[in-house]
């Protein structure tokens, strides 16, 4: 399986769209380490969307797609309209 992820960094107001085939090790992975492709400037953040798909392919299509500025604006929508947890 292959996941379709979206980050958010609620102190940044940043989203961070990529694929991955084990979620639970890139997620620990963005938010404990400062790498070239991780960088420490937007940490902490949160696993706010996923999508899970068979093929690496058909993932790489979807998270091309949520990177498009259509893409863009449906995950900001989602971000604007989720439940408050107090």
């Amino acid at each position: 399986m292959f996941t379709v992820y979206v980050l958010y960094s609620t102190v940044y107001k940043k989203i961070y769209i990529n694929h991955t085939a084990d979620l639970e090790n890139r997620l620990r992975s963005h938010n404990a380490l400062a790498t070239k492709e991780h960088p420490i400037q937007y940490r902490t953040w949160e696993l706010f969307y996923f999508e899970e798909y068979v093929t690496k392919e058909e993932a790489l299509v979807r998270e091309e797609e949520l990177k498009t500025k259509e893409g863009r604006e449906y995950l900001w929508e989602m971000i604007r309209n989720r439940p408050r947890i107090m």
